[in-house]
């Protein structure tokens, strides 16, 4: 699928041409992961995939939608009453009211869009199909929203349209992506940086393990209460920390027998984190990417050792990794299945994915899926 398939498509559904073409990207993380919900710092980057949308107004106070990707059409109102069923359309009704909310009033809408970012994969289509429609809304009916607001309405949709209590990163990668750069973004303050990210000689890859562990009782949330435990633990000794984030090793050290072994673990984890994700940046600064790959492999085994959110597959994908001679690798997202996220010099990709695809299947007999991506600029206006 390209643009000017798109066009068509919207002409033969619609009765005309695309008043304008808008695109948002999926994201990926280098590292920096159960950070967020710490007050620490991600790390993540707009990809080269993303959503794709054609879009016209229209004169009948209605919204006219149609996904490519589903084969499937919808139309619905302007109130909050008018809720439509779908799934992937929510998203779009929940930017739409999002907006209202805020004082920003728009009027009855065709589109038609469509997706490469891999659903499944931890890409974040869901931020790339809000940030796609917050960016045209805003643009096409000049509401004058800034860029951080843009993000938030998406993180409000999620929230409030879709039923995800998802954090803000998602979002902001996909509105404040740029090209050769990643963003280190302070998830206490939301203050945030560009980090140049120019690995001459090296590919991002992800390879996708194909399983996703379904698990009971929560495992997020009982890791958030972990950290939240060693946090309050720490505080009563230093009371400037807030989050584990502001807390070091040697505080976590002084309470390691006033709270359970798994909430040492969990916080021993992040506070390494935190350190880890600042240490790459300054890496990044230096172009050092042997650096910036031991940081992530560090990254993974504490995942899997110290947060306990790996599993068989991921871990061997790991493996296979440092079997091959990636630079650097780990698990990407909140675990147990999913993907890792690789940074591999070009004179080994080759054999790397070919290799790691026969192990893997010989191993699970599942054959994973492998996705170049390619850090790139965020919402915009395509033509």
């Amino acid at each position: 699928m390209n643009i000017e398939q798109l066009k068509k498509i919207f002409d033969e559904r619609y009765g005309s041409l695309p008043e304008a073409v808008y695109s948002s990207p999926g994201r990926v993380n280098l590292i920096g992961e159960h950070t967020d919900y710490n007050g620490g710092f991600v790390l993540p980057g707009a990809i080269d995939k993303g959503i794709t949308l054609a879009f016209k107004v229209n004169e009948i106070s209605k919204i006219r939608l149609y996904s490519v990707d589903y084969d499937e059409s919808t139309e619905f109102g302007l109130a909050e009453a008018d809720k439509p069923a779908q799934g992937w359309a929510k998203y779009v009704f929940g930017v739409i009211r999002e907006l209202a909310k805020r004082g920003k009033t728009v009027s009855g809408f065709d589109a038609a869009f469509y997706g490469d970012v891999p659903l499944g994969a931890g890409l974040s289509s869901s931020a790339a199909l809000e940030s796609a429609f917050a960016f045209a809304l805003n643009d096409v009916f000049a509401l004058n929203v800034d860029s951080f607001e843009l993000a938030k309405i998406g993180q409000a949709t999620e929230h409030n349209y879709v039923g995800v209590k998802c954090g803000i990163m998602d979002q902001f990668a996909s509105i404040f992506g740029k090209k050769g750069n990643l963003i280190r973004l302070d998830c206490r303050s939301l203050e945030y940086k560009y980090v140049p990210f120019n690995p001459v000689g090296y590919k991002v890859v992800l390879i996708d393990s194909c399983v996703k562990h379904e698990l009971v009782n929560n495992p997020y949330n009982r890791r958030r209460e972990s950290c939240e435990t060693a946090a309050a633990a720490i505080r009563k000794r230093h009371p400037e920390v807030e989050f584990l984030r502001d807390a070091s090793m040697d505080m976590l050290k002084e309470v390691k027998n006033e709270i359970n072994d798994e909430d040492y673990m969990r916080a021993e984890f992040v506070i390494g984190e935190v350190k880890r994700l600042l240490d790459a940046c300054d890496a990044l600064e230096k172009d050092d990417y042997a650096t910036v790959g031991k940081k992530m492999y560090e990254t993974h085994e504490g995942l899997s050792k110290l947060y306990e959110v790996s599993c068989e597959e991921l871990d061997f994908l790991n493996d296979c990794a440092k079997k091959y001679g990636v630079t650097g690798s780990r698990i990407m997202g909140g675990g147990f299945g999913g993907c890792t996220i690789n940074l591999v010099e070009e004179s080994k990709y080759d054999n790397f994915i070919a290799k790691t695809t026969v192990d893997y299947k010989t191993k699970f007999n599942i054959a994973p899926k492998v996705y170049d991506v390619v850090i790139s600029d965020g919402a915009r206006k395509a033509e």
